[in-house]
């Protein structure tokens, strides 16, 4: 079944402290973000590759793609003002059908079990969420009155979240919605049951300095 990973980098680097965006920071010498697409060619060489940059990056990018001599082949989306919208717009270069692997730019350290259980829950169940157990104490604020809530019955959320093409692409013909947290959302309030996978420890989504300094650990390990 053809696949597509559609990687949506549009993020800043306010929190990390720098003007450089996070996804073009360098990861064991080589930008965050040529790691996330390679996992996904590396998964799959016939992975079509669909990179989602705000239109401000694309030519910082293409330096960067020299500098690097980054030859995957990708096609690349422009970014909108919400991820709603830049996610529309990279299911614009959908062609045909398949499974859609929904991917954070910065999340540069998921698995290959990871992509594979993602393909095939997709493939039988329609979609595919990986998750994991969140291990801390939960309270829930109310007002000013806080209790403990059963952390039994929650769980965070990763990417990719990974979808049968016709099913995300009807599940974005609906209009924003503020309650649209991530692709699950979307699909979720056009009908569609969501199906939760293991994901993997180590699959951050960096967005700190400290988070960088992890995933280097990681890559390095």
């Amino acid at each position: 079944m053809k696949k597509f990973a559609l990687i949506v980098a549009g993020g800043s680097g306010n929190r990390m402290g720098t003007e450089i965006p996070k996804q073009f920071l360098e990861l064991c010498g080589k930008p965050v973000l040529m790691h996330t697409i390679h996992v996904f060619y590396d998964f799959d060489p016939e992975c079509e590759l669909i990179l989602v940059l705000p239109e401000s990056q694309k030519e910082y990018w293409d330096r960067l793609c020299l500098k690097h001599k980054f030859n995957l082949a990708h096609r690349i989306a422009t970014g909108g003002e919400t991820r709603y919208d830049s996610v529309k717009n990279g299911l614009k270069l959908i062609d045909g059908e398949g499974i859609v692997f929904i991917h954070d730019g910065v999340r540069p350290l998921v698995s290959l079990e990871t992509l594979k259980r993602c393909f095939e829950t997709a493939s039988n169940a329609g979609n595919a969420i990986p998750v994991l157990p969140v291990n801390e104490s939960l309270r829930k604020q109310e007002g000013d009155k806080n209790s403990t809530v059963d952390r039994s019955l929650y769980f965070g959320v990763q990417t990719p979240q990974t979808f049968q093409s016709d099913q995300i692409l009807k599940a974005f013909e609906q209009d924003f919605d503020p309650a649209f947290t991530d692709d699950a959302s979307v699909a979720e309030k056009a009908g569609f049951t969501i199906h939760m996978i293991e994901g993997n420890q180590e699959n951050i989504k960096i967005t700190t300095p400290s988070d960088l300094v992890i995933a280097e650990a990681f890559l390095r390990k």
